[in-house]
């Protein structure tokens, strides 16, 4: 009897301690301190807005080197971490490959206070590009990263070699159609994130109801911020950024665009910010890809248009080969 209360006691001991380090683990940080990335971070130091800054980014340097950079740029909801297997193939053709965390994402600094726009976000980044001796790069931007990307060209045309779209947010104006949400509402939505609503999230909009393992990891990295006692200044900053992204749009200047330009687009993506507070005869006509990457395509002078089907918001990450040979067969020719 003594010995199967102290089995009875072992066992619950073990389950404590493995529930303690798990918690532990899922804890990353609101800088992600405790997240590794794949490969060397470093940060680059500034001053704007009367602060000093943080921009971590990682810089991929190839054995062969060819001569030219790509610049990655990450969506809303990832960091440059996301990367990893597209900066890998790039690099063994010869490119080098820098990727930021924006301000307010990943490993980069969270401010308190700080006025988001799509201007000073591609600033920042010039910043980091004279940093580095940069001195024209192939600009790819995912998702919120393709408004970003859009604006840098549009801005330094001179710095930009070419520009690649990949399922970009902002190909519409979302404020015509969806009523504005306030950042106090975003802030509150943020507060309340847990990793099953993450989850959810991502199983319905990225793949489709189609689950895969290997997309835990993006999950655990923002499901492992919110464990962080510093996790509102996180969200506080997020709230900011959904404002930005909701009265910024791009999609007004995609006809100024004057380098080469591709598009990637996924054709069962469907994002839209703010589709679930209107009504669903107006819902159908948010974030229908199909139609926005052609109109966008048809819009931008001389881009080229690479649809992929049945792929949603995520083709480097659903679909990798599909989207790194079209990628590289436009950047070997520009």
């Amino acid at each position: 009897m003594k010995f199967k209360k102290l089995v009875i006691l072992l066992f619950i001991s073990i389950v404590l301690c493995t529930n303690t380090s798990a918690s532990e683990q899922t804890n990353l940080g609101s800088r992600l301190e405790h997240y590794q990335y794949p490969f060397t971070v470093s940060n680059y130091q500034f001053q704007t807005q009367n602060q000093t800054l943080e921009m971590a980014y990682m810089d991929v340097k190839p054995e062969h080197p060819n001569g030219e950079v790509v610049l990655l740029l990450h969506g809303k909801n990832f960091t440059s971490a996301y990367w990893e297997e597209t900066a890998k193939v790039l690099a063994s053709n010869g490119y080098r490959v820098v990727m930021p965390d924006q301000i307010g994402f990943g490993k980069s600094t969270k401010p308190a206070h700080y006025q988001y726009s799509f201007q000073g976000l591609a600033t920042n980044t010039l910043g980091l590009m004279d940093k580095l001796n940069l001195n024209k790069v192939h600009v790819l931007g995912h998702s919120m990263g393709g408004m970003l990307a859009t604006r840098f060209v549009l801005m330094f045309p001179e710095r930009s070699q070419s520009l690649v779209l990949e399922n970009p947010i902002g190909l519409e104006d979302w404020k015509t159609k969806v009523p504005y949400i306030g950042i106090d509402q975003w802030y509150q939505a943020e507060l309340k994130k847990t990793a099953e609503g993450i989850k959810q999230y991502q199983l319905n909009s990225y793949y489709d109801g189609q689950w895969k393992t290997a997309y835990e990891t993006w999950v655990n990295i923002l499901a492992g911020m919110t464990k962080s006692k510093d996790y509102p200044i996180v969200a506080w900053n997020q709230a900011l950024t959904y404002d930005m992204v909701f009265t910024q749009p791009v999609v007004y200047e995609f006809a100024n665009i004057r380098v080469p330009t591709l598009l990637i687009v996924g054709q069962r993506d469907r994002t839209a910010l703010g589709k679930d507070t209107v009504s669903k005869a107006v819902a159908k006509t948010l974030g229908y890809y199909p139609v926005l990457g052609k109109k966008a395509a048809n819009t931008i002078p001389n881009a080229k248009l690479v649809e992929i089907a049945g792929i949603g918001h995520l083709p480097h990450i659903e679909a990798f080969d599909l989207f790194i040979q079209p990628l590289i067969d436009f950047l070997d020719t520009e």
